[in-house]
């Protein structure tokens, strides 16, 4: 259990916020109690079921029990151990508690993540001791300002951007060192032509 900094937003969100498309992550759902007379009893992850996710797995967290709900798919997916046909749709934590000012953390690790699209929305319920429920299920529209209970996300990246990124410039650096050499080479060639030239000429004779 964790203490909440004054100035932490009280929003239930998904940490790290980026992941690489088409790999596997470690996502930590932070929960913070925003409620200075409740404590949060019971969280809710819904996985988002446009994309479902073959491998789903939760990290124990102490005086939490976490319950896993599979759904039947639509179309099965296909995975190295074989045709997939059910999948985690929801994730629910509860028998812990939550004091105000503080926050918990719950981890999952989910993958492999979809390459067609770059974003992941996991619909959150927060469900208080006083029976109150905060839904952060709204998602924001690109240009628009964040709504007032956000869905915690996930952006997804390109695979291996950096290493793309990486080699674009590894392939720039020999060229210019190319050049450099090569422009080297043409001046002591100049150099040496121009001593021969020297050499070469005819002395004259003192009278």
């Amino acid at each position: 259990m964790f203490a909440v900094p004054a100035s932490a937003s009280a929003h239930v969100t998904a940490n790290p916020g980026t992941a690489e498309q088409g790999g596997y992550a470690k996502v930590s759902f932070r929960v913070p109690n925003e409620r200075d007379d409740a404590s949060t009893t019971q969280l809710e992850i819904d996985l988002p079921a446009d994309h479902p996710l073959a491998s789903v797995s939760t990290r124990a967290v102490p005086g939490w029990t976490a319950q896993v709900q599979k759904t039947p798919l639509a179309q099965p997916i296909t995975t190295d151990d074989g045709q997939l046909t059910e999948a985690v749709s929801k994730i629910v934590w509860t028998g812990g508690k939550i004091p105000p000012g503080q926050f918990e953390e719950f981890d999952v690790s989910i993958g492999p993540l979809p390459t067609d699209t770059g974003e992941l929305a996991f619909k959150a319920l927060q469900t208080y001791d006083n029976g109150e429920i905060v839904r952060w299920i709204d998602t924001a529209s690109p240009g628009a300002p964040e709504p007032e209970h956000p869905a915690p996300t996930l952006t997804l990246t390109p695979k291996n951007a950096a290493v793309q990124a990486a080699a674009v410039s590894d392939t720039q650096d020999p060229g210019s060192s190319t050049g450099i050499v090569l422009g080297i080479i043409a001046l002591v060639v100049a150099v040496a032509a121009l001593a021969v030239a020297v050499l070469r000429r005819p002395r004259t004779r003192a009278e």
